[in-house]
């Protein structure tokens, strides 16, 4: 899958991606915001773990062993800007909403913005199709989210 994957992302205009390379670029894109600052710790795996489970109704081995392709893929992956485009293209956008809410969780997920994560949270909802208001809602349901105010 990920040979796949990565073929569709490095040709020069991808083609659509099917439901389990849109998933895995979803995954990919989560482990890149998460590496972004050169701080990948157990906070944030476990966090994309957790949103891989309840996003795709996987078992914690299946979202784990799906968020290690996802490291793979994300490690091999071209720029940002043709990552995210392919997800665009593959995904609805109200699935996209989802995922900026879920960058955002991984984002706030050890406590700490970085300038890094910041820059990418600034021009990965651009190149998704998602507006700076929609973004900004989204991060407000996933600080709900992980303070424990949206239960």
């Amino acid at each position: 899958m990920i040979r796949s994957l990565l073929s569709k992302l490095s040709q020069p205009d991808p083609s659509p991606l099917d439901k389990d390379d849109a998933r895995l670029a979803i995954a990919a894109l989560l482990v890149r915001l998460a590496r972004s600052d050169n701080a990948y710790g157990a906070t944030e795996i476990d966090e994309i773990t957790r949103i891989l489970s309840r996003r795709y109704g996987l078992t914690p081995d299946a979202a784990a062993a799906l968020r290690h392709e996802a490291e793979q893929t994300e490690a091999a992956a071209p720029d940002t800007v043709r990552f995210t485009n392919a997800v665009k293209d593959g995904v609805p956008l109200d699935d996209r909403i989802a995922v900026i809410e879920a960058a955002w969780s991984v984002v706030l997920a050890d406590g700490v913005r970085t300038m890094e994560e910041d820059a990418l949270m600034r021009m990965i909802p651009r190149f998704l199709g998602i507006t700076d208001l929609q973004s900004n809602e989204a991060r407000l349901r996933a600080t709900q989210e992980i303070t424990g105010g949206g239960t």
